[in-house]
């Protein structure tokens, strides 16, 4: 009698047998499902594993395509690796290194001992088209750690033998693509064929590998130019370089060696000379006859703004200047007003919940030396108050304006561009696993606002995860378009962040009750922080970043 395991579909919410040792794939096409886009993953029992996956046990399973966030990591994991077979096949000495998202792509650094040029590029991509057109099979295969980092030895791939050593696990697991081995931190396709687009083109002095768009998986992601992003990325890997820093291998190296309180002290200096050369550029500008009155700070969630508001502040103190921030919640339209979304719901992140026309008036007056009385918004009532807080400033009062809309030209559209000075800060994460995982910069800022939730708002990591994509969304609408519009980027991501974090969201991602959707996001994000040596925060001084979200800070908020 061959025996089976009783499966219940997320997607069509049937039950049904299958013999035991199933594959995914398998499963899937037992039930049956119409997609309108390939399947590349599925959620079983919550936790995302690749479509080879065999099925031992009774299951809950989720299948995923393109469309959904896992299923797109799965999608471009497995691209990668198409990518770096075909580099080391076209230039046998060559290395690649896949450094991070940018312009809706990755960018990728080839080196090959002098520049790339189009032919590279195109000699590439016919090897990867050729690499698909063969319809390789992926294969994972589980292994004792020494038998791994003996095989990444053989074969020279030193950044993860040191991230293999470091990760303080028995075992592990490698993939296969023909006679080419390489590690993902996750599920990957069946076979090289799954993948039906992508492209690979020459982007500024590297590579841009080029994805599907999510919403619209037939077409590829527009290329969006992000050439101020791109230099703050590269300013940061080559004092990653100097430092000998290039992944979390090396990190996890130097802390075990006792250098972490040194990782710590530079990568604080460093912030605080890059705060202080922005205040300085600021106050020059006004030597040099163009005076700015107004300075503009945005940002995705859990960047740091706040604290870099207060940093910059005393910066501009020492350079004779009299900060004073204002706040743009005082300027909600009264709640009837307030655009709705397409939930018929309010919309308080639109830049319509603000009264433009009223802002607008007051910068002007404080501009040319009038008093304005500032508004409070009473937000039980859902309407503005005038209480009679005055503010008249003088030639050395500059004012600090910090939201998600402040780099958005139609909020200052009548203040002269020589008034204002443009600042956008965001957590960059430079730092790499290895040479071929990268380290998504929302998950980093992921952490940080699920240790402050549970901090300061008493979320829990399952609500703090479960309204992440609605963030995300409003990211994608109102903040990331207006980016490139800053006169300044700034990194406010530490080199030694996440192994700090890894001690205080542990604790709380495993609050996060297996039977929810959220667990599969606290079950990954629990996987890849672990690969970092967990070190003490009693070195990080009181004005970091970081305490924002940790606490300690002396700073007030």
């Amino acid at each position: 009698m061959i025996e089976t395991v009783r499966i219940y579909c997320q997607n069509n919410g049937a039950y049904k047998d299958f013999p035991i040792g199933s594959s995914l794939f398998q499963i899937f096409k037992g039930f049956n499902l119409d997609f309108p886009y390939p399947v590349v993953s599925a959620k079983v029992n919550n936790r995302t594993e690749g479509l080879n996956f065999r099925v031992y046990n009774n299951k809950d399973i989720e299948f995923l395509d393109i469309r959904d966030l896992s299923g797109m990591r799965t999608y471009v994991r497995s691209l990668c690796f198409v990518l770096c077979k075909a580099v080391d096949e076209v230039f046998p000495h060559g290395k690649i290194r896949l450094e991070h998202p940018v312009s809706k792509g990755y960018f990728c650094n080839l080196l090959i001992g002098r520049p790339i040029t189009t032919d590279d590029v195109a000699r590439i991509k016919k090897r990867m088209q050729e690499i698909i057109s063969e319809n390789i099979p992926y294969h994972r295969v589980e292994c004792h750690i020494s038998e791994a980092v003996k095989l990444f030895t053989e074969h020279n791939m030193m950044d993860k033998v040191k991230l293999l050593e470091t990760s303080g696990s028995l075992y592990t697991y490698y993939y296969t693509l023909g006679d080419h081995i390489d590690y993902y931190y996750g599920s990957l396709l069946p076979r090289t064929g799954d993948i039906k687009l992508f492209d690979v083109v020459k982007y500024y002095g590297g590579l841009l590998l080029r994805i599907p768009s999510k919403e619209n998986p037939d077409v590829l992601e527009e290329v969006v130019k992000q050439e101020k992003m791109l230099d703050v990325f590269k300013e940061y890997l080559k004092w990653s370089d100097i430092m000998d820093m290039n992944n979390v291998g090396d990190f996890n190296v130097a802390c075990n060696e006792g250098n972490a309180t040194d990782i710590i002290n530079v990568a604080e200096a460093l912030q605080e000379k890059k705060i202080a050369r922005i205040a300085d550029t600021i106050f020059e500008r006004g030597e040099n006859g163009g005076k700015v009155k107004l300075v503009l700070i945005s940002g995705p969630s859990s960047s740091g703004k706040t604290t870099f508001c207060k940093r910059l502040s005393v910066q501009l103190m020492t350079n004779g200047l009299k900060p004073y921030s204002i706040s743009l919640d005082n300027y909600f339209v009264d709640r009837e007003e307030t655009p709705l979304d397409e939930k018929g719901n309010y919309d308080y992140e639109s830049l319509y919940a603000l009264d433009l026309k009223l802002f607008n008036t007051h910068l002007q007056a404080l501009l040319r030396g009038e008093e304005v009385e500032i508004p409070t918004f009473n937000f039980a009532m859902g309407r503005k108050e005038f209480r009679g807080d005055k503010l008249k400033i003088d030639e050395n009062t500059i004012l600090i304006l910090e939201g998600i809309h402040a780099l958005n030209p139609e909020l200052t559209p009548l203040i002269p561009p020589e008034k204002k000075f443009k600042i956008y800060v965001s957590a960059l994460t430079t730092i790499s696993l290895d040479d071929h995982n990268w380290i998504p910069t929302t998950d980093n800022r992921l952490l940080r606002r699920i240790i402050r939730d549970n901090n300061y708002r008493g979320y829990s990591a399952r609500e703090t995860i479960s309204r992440w994509p609605s963030v995300r969304a409003g990211e994608d609408k109102w903040i990331f378009p207006y980016q490139e519009n800053a006169d300044v980027m700034f990194n406010s991501a530490l080199l030694f962040e996440l192994a700090v974090l890894r001690l205080y969201v542990e604790p709380i991602l495993t609050g996060v009750p297996r039977n929810c959707p959220e667990y599969a996001e606290a079950y990954r994000l629990l996987k890849f922080i672990k690969y970092f040596v967990p070190i003490q925060d009693k070195e990080i001084p009181p004005t970091s970043l970081l305490r924002e979200f940790l606490g300690g800070s002396s700073f007030k908020y």
